[in-house]
């Protein structure tokens, strides 16, 4: 798997997703791409949520398998998903459509203008902390708050995932696992669910939690094709200059024992953008919505409740 792939991958987690609050669904239109919406939560004065999810090449879905965003979060306010570009329910592209930094940025903008409100809330998740902050840097004057959750933000080319060194067996194992389907049918896309599988399992800080995990996610929803030409997109992307002038309230959430999105990187960006508030997650990796969802929950809807108050 290419490298900026394995460095930003998340996965479906473990809840049963019909347990889960059913969204309103809804499709934005724009020249590219058809763009679904998913919104939780009842309309109200709280600004709403727009929630950025990771991958490249991931549908929202991963981001919803327990209840932190689609019922504790979105008790309070509206939590509006969408699925990216040429992933999920978002597949219907204008032929010769890109997958630039700016076509990205302008689908959320997008999104955010259905919603007929002049600012939001944004979360953005791994890689999805990237594509918020590029947004962030264009519309400033759209964005309420910005949250990033282990967020690849400012750029791929900082990342320094620390999983070969960690887990050299894990790795070899894959890449035999992988060799012997070579020429096999359907080689392809199972290789690529062995790399996610194993990706994920190097990524947790509880192995309890991690298997429970995947034994629930039987389809892990990759768009290898999507995900290549958008980390080939944004590759060079460092948006550092741009967030030592970001002015909106900001909270940088990293789990301790990441070592997917590492740490050092959660800790430079809250040192570059002015006032951002750093929240650590002592027992989590590079998921804390999942390992410690109720401290995850507390936080934001805090930050997220102190911001509503001074909102004019």
């Amino acid at each position: 798997m290419h490298s900026l792939l394995r460095g930003v991958l998340l996965l479906i987690t473990a809840t049963s997703y019909a347990e889960l609050p059913q969204p309103h669904t809804g499709l934005v239109h724009t020249p590219d791409v058809d763009l679904a919406t998913f919104t939780y939560g009842k309309p109200s004065t709280a600004t709403p949520i727009i929630a950025v999810n990771g991958g490249p090449g991931l549908s929202h879905v991963y981001m919803i398998q327990n209840d932190v965003w689609t019922r504790r979060i979105a008790e309070h306010r509206q939590v509006i998903f969408y699925d990216q570009r040429g992933t999920g329910a978002s597949q219907h592209l204008r032929p010769g459509a890109t997958q630039t930094v700016d076509a990205q940025v302008n689908d959320l903008e997008a999104v955010r203008a259905s919603l007929h409100v002049e600012k939001a809330d944004f979360i953005g998740d791994s890689y999805g902390g990237l594509l918020a902050s590029a947004y962030a840097a264009a519309h400033p004057e759209h964005v309420h708050t910005l949250i990033l959750s282990d967020s690849a933000a400012p750029g791929f080319s900082r990342l320094h995932p620390r999983l070969e060194e960690v887990f050299p067996d894990v790795i070899a194992k894959t890449k035999e696992q992988i060799d012997k389907l070579h020429g096999q049918a359907n080689s392809d896309a199972e290789a690529a669910d062995l790399d996610l599988r194993a990706h994920f399992r190097m990524i947790f800080y509880s192995q309890e939690l991690c298997d429970r995990y995947l034994a629930n996610a039987p389809d892990l929803g990759f768009a290898p094709a999507t995900g290549e030409a958008v980390s080939k997109a944004f590759a060079n992307l460092d948006l550092t200059p741009q967030m030592a002038h970001f002015h909106f309230p900001t909270l940088v959430i990293q789990g301790r024992f990441d070592l997917n999105v590492t740490p050092d990187i959660s800790w430079t960006v809250a040192h570059t953008i002015p006032g951002a508030q750093l929240v650590w997650f002592e027992k989590s990796g590079h998921l804390p919505y999942y390992e410690e969802p109720d401290k995850y929950v507390t936080i934001v809807n805090q930050f997220l409740h102190d911001h509503d108050a001074t909102h004019d």
